[in-house]
């Protein structure tokens, strides 16, 4: 008889955004005539760059003649933009990362979820309180963690509370931890990380022989120049820590999908004889076995980000989201709320007024103002009392949902 695998048993409800989705459609099928803004999810908007959509054009019409044809391609990724991206994200920036040391992917949430096919069974998992729900579920599904309690903690896990005392930033655990998820700037909270705070966790890595996966996903909404985008600025890094990027945030593939990840190989970890084992190596057999690769259209338009002219319009998709935070922001201050995030970052985190818990604010905001926003619960226990807003809309949504949250919540 086939058998599953009870870990899935173990999550809880639904993961966060299809429940969203469950709650808005049923409000949706009620009130057919509702006008619903949707500031929950942080899917972008705006349209794909002109120098990405011409490059796949272009890659189209290649594939359309019998000597420009390609199939397969390498699974980690074509040479020309693996070589940009090592040159302009890492090099320019002084990191020592090395064309062949990146794979190219669909997404780095496919990738966080799927490093573990690497790691045993047996490692300390810490995350951050609020997290992204990814990191929790994929250590759950992989059987790494027990049941939750009625906060929604899974047993096995050490969680890292972030919170408006130590400003979102992960405290150092007080215990050895062997496995440690780091995203700056957060999700959701907006924070962001100093190259001291990153120092002190890169620190604690090496002393304690564990790995850092971080997440730098919206690491090209950083417009302060002291302010780290890799965590490879940092010394000793290298030995520590496997880096997650995407293209879905800064250039807008959340619907064409790439993205890729960093592996050292200069970064070890134990075999079960104790032997160091190169994690690069690891990963590139699984990525070989487990992925095809992405499309080489898509990999032309990602090339096109490093264009010049491709540098200069994603700057301009930045600068559009970055100033729909600051209008979320900066009403909702004007407004009374407490509001983090939403500087460096495309997310703003605010606590919920009068003591209303984060899915009760939720269905108020849906009920109220026909407003979707992202409940903190559902990032974690410590998110409780918080609501994520997300930047990522059209100029026209944004401030007619701060009107409607202004007008009808605090008028």
């Amino acid at each position: 008889m086939a058998t599953i695998n009870d870990n899935y048993l173990k999550l809880k409800a639904g993961y966060l955004f299809p429940e969203i989705a469950r709650r808005v459609n049923a409000f949706a099928q009620a009130n057919p005539d509702a006008k619903i803004i949707k500031l929950g999810i942080g899917d972008v908007t705006e349209p794909l760059p002109q120098a990405c959509r011409t490059a796949m054009i272009k890659a189209v019409e290649e594939m359309g003649d019998r000597t420009s044809f390609r199939g397969y391609g390498p699974e980690q990724g074509y040479t020309w933009l693996l070589e940009k991206i090592a040159a302009q994200d890492f090099q320019a920036r002084g990191c020592e990362v090395d064309a062949s040391e990146i794979f190219i992917s669909d997404g780095s949430k496919c990738d966080t979820g799927n490093i573990l096919d690497i790691f045993g069974d047996n490692n300390i998992i810490a995350v951050t309180d609020p997290v992204y729900p990814v990191y929790v579920d994929t250590n759950v599904m992989a059987g790494h963690t027990g049941p939750a309690n009625d906060q929604g903690e899974f047993e096995g896990l050490v969680y890292l509370p972030i919170t408006a005392q130590n400003n979102f930033t992960a405290e150092i655990p007080s215990q050895k931890v062997d496995l440690i998820y780091l995203c700056f700037p957060n999700n959701p909270t907006g924070a962001v990380a100093t190259k001291e705070h990153l120092k002190a966790w890169v620190d604690y890595a090496k002393a304690n022989s564990s790995i850092i996966f971080f997440d730098a996903a919206y690491e090209a909404y950083i417009t302060d120049a002291e302010l780290p985008h890799s965590i490879y600025e940092i010394e000793g890094a290298r030995e520590c820590a496997i880096e997650f990027r995407s293209f879905s945030k800064n250039a807008g593939f959340t619907g064409t999908r790439c993205a890729f990840t960093v592996v050292p190989k200069t970064l070890t970890a134990k075999a079960a004889d104790g032997s160091d084992v190169e994690l690069w190596k690891l990963w590139n057999r699984r990525h070989s076995t487990k992925f095809n690769g992405v499309s080489y259209i898509v990999q032309r338009g990602a090339e096109a980000v490093y264009s010049e002219e491709g540098r200069a319009q994603i700057q301009e998709l930045i600068s559009f989201y970055l100033e729909n935070a600051r209008i979320i922001r900066e009403k909702l201050t004007a407004a009374g709320l407490a509001v983090y995030g939403g500087v460096n970052a495309p997310y703003v985190w605010v606590q919920t007024p009068n003591g209303l818990s984060s899915w009760d604010f939720f269905d108020k905001l849906l009920h109220t103002c026909n407003v979707v926003v992202t409940p903190g619960s559902g990032f974690g226990a410590a998110g409780e009392g918080y609501f994520r807003i997300s930047a990522f809309n059209s100029r026209e949504n944004v401030e007619e949902a701060m009107k409607r949250i202004t007008d009808r919540l605090t008028s």
